[in-house]
């Protein structure tokens, strides 16, 4: 199947904005930033977290395929044209209210996750959502001006050990093609949930989407996202609580991954759990990001420890530190700022180099080559969004929540999430990046091959 675009013309005039005062549209070309990344286009999306649960429109996660750009929402996802990296252009937004939104996608099929139990009310594609529902929609998003909700797979906690869930807080693709299905790993992030979720959805029948069964985690509650990357190294690892966990996917059994070991760092886990994972395209080298004060504080002030603004970076095959890159640049108070969403750009020649969105610290792009030696070889990072109800807020300034929830890198641009504006491109002008691979789409934390 291919993903084809319907052009059609947007009216604008109908547009109506929440009374209550949200961010002005982005302009990401007057940003603090290196003279080596270069503001392109912008598709506004204007939301705050100022409003009651169940009316945010907050950007979170992204994927593609082909030309296409998927950006989850807490009010389902947009679909966003990117052909034109200099006017990225909205095609439609379906509309599921229920948090989180985080995106997969694969060629026709897209799941969306629904992060915490729906109320009365909610609706996703203007059907009613039952209430306690968690867990994953399934949409057929061949005609992009107006996807389908064909399916859903509930993964509410339910009494019956085989078939208990926690919700779906992010997931990630894993095309188990030889079986004609695709795999979705599932993260809960809250606990106690100590395991992953397994997910079947049938190519031939993406409706009929089902649980199979959950990998138990080591030494964790719960799973908060996981990576993975296939060709000739086959591994999984699990950014969980404080033990990050990682497993090997023996041919044959991507429905049953095999615990090799886990990582732990000091100081991660007071105040915040690993967040994310990712690995270099060779394998050697797990990334690892984590999340103090939850990414509603502001950490990456100039006199917090290093500990707290770093990525971290491992021997893949033994889990031993290789080093850390720390956020060089300081954050103020009123600013939360965690390394929250990265990816590894595809590069011929070997480099590992990073592409972070870092809510209020922006964009960085960071050159680990040497894992012990990291370098910064680009950032955007914006001004503060200002005071307001969050960062400790009974401590003034407090902040808003806010910045770069996703950066990636995709085809020679860089892509962000904004939490507030909608999602910015950049263009990055370095040697280091040079010679990066064309993919034909991406889920930024699955690596379908292997270099």
């Amino acid at each position: 199947m291919q993903v084809r675009i319907r052009w059609f013309t947007l009216s604008v005039s109908a547009v109506m904005l929440v009374a209550l005062a949200l961010p002005a549209s982005a302009d990401h070309a007057t940003r603090p930033s290196t003279g080596n990344i270069h503001a392109k286009g912008h598709s506004a999306h204007p939301a705050t977290f100022a409003v009651p649960d169940g009316q945010r429109k907050i950007s979170s996660d992204i994927a593609f395929w082909g030309n296409v750009a998927f950006e989850g929402n807490y009010d389902g996802f947009r679909v966003i044209d990117i052909s034109d990296p200099d006017n990225p252009t909205l095609i439609s937004h379906p509309e599921c209210n229920g948090d989180q939104g985080d995106i997969l996608i694969w060629e026709n099929i897209l799941v969306r996750s629904w992060n915490s139990p729906a109320p009365a009310g909610r609706t996703c594609d203007g059907e009613a959502v039952p209430v306690g529902f968690e867990g994953l929609h399934i949409w057929d998003v061949s005609n992009l001006e107006d996807p389908d909700l064909i399916g859903e797979v509930e993964l509410s906690a339910r009494p019956e050990a085989d078939a208990f869930g926690c919700g779906s807080h992010t997931a990630t693709l894993v095309p188990d093609l030889e079986n004609d299905r695709l795999l979705v790993y599932n993260q809960t992030s809250g606990g106690p949930c100590p395991f992953i979720g397994i997910v079947e959805v049938p190519l031939d029948d993406p409706a009929s989407a089902a649980f199979l069964r959950n990998e138990p985690l080591v030494g964790a509650g719960a799973c908060h996202d996981s990576a993975v990357i296939l060709g000739e190294v086959n591994m999984m690892v699990c950014a969980s609580a404080a033990q990050a966990n990682v497993y090997a996917l023996p041919d044959g059994s991507l429905h049953d991954p095999e615990f090799l070991y886990t990582i732990s760092e000091a100081g991660v886990g007071v105040g915040g759990n690993w967040h994310s994972a990712g690995f270099t395209w060779d394998g050697e080298v797990i990334i690892l990001g984590w999340e103090p004060g939850g990414g509603g504080q502001a950490e990456c002030e100039e006199g917090d420890p290093d500990v707290k603004k770093s990525m971290f970076f491992y021997d893949a095959a033994t889990g031993a530190k290789l080093g850390q890159w720390v956020l060089p640049r300081p954050q103020g108070p009123d600013e939360n700022c965690t390394i929250h969403n990265y990816n590894i750009v595809p590069l011929r020649s070997g480099r590992y180099v990073a592409v972070s969105g870092n809510y209020q610290a922006g964009t960085w792009v960071t050159d680990f080559t040497d894992p012990a030696n990291p370098v910064t070889v680009a950032w955007s990072d914006p001004p503060s969004l200002g005071p307001g109800p969050f960062c400790g807020a009974s401590v003034p300034p407090g902040c808003q929540l806010g910045g770069a929830w996703s950066s990636y890198w995709y085809n020679n641009f860089v892509y962000e999430s904004d939490i507030t504006t909608g999602l910015n491109v950049f263009r990055v002008s370095d040697s280091r990046t040079g010679g990066a691979i064309r993919l034909g789409h991406l889920n930024p934390q699955t690596q379908e091959f292997s270099m």
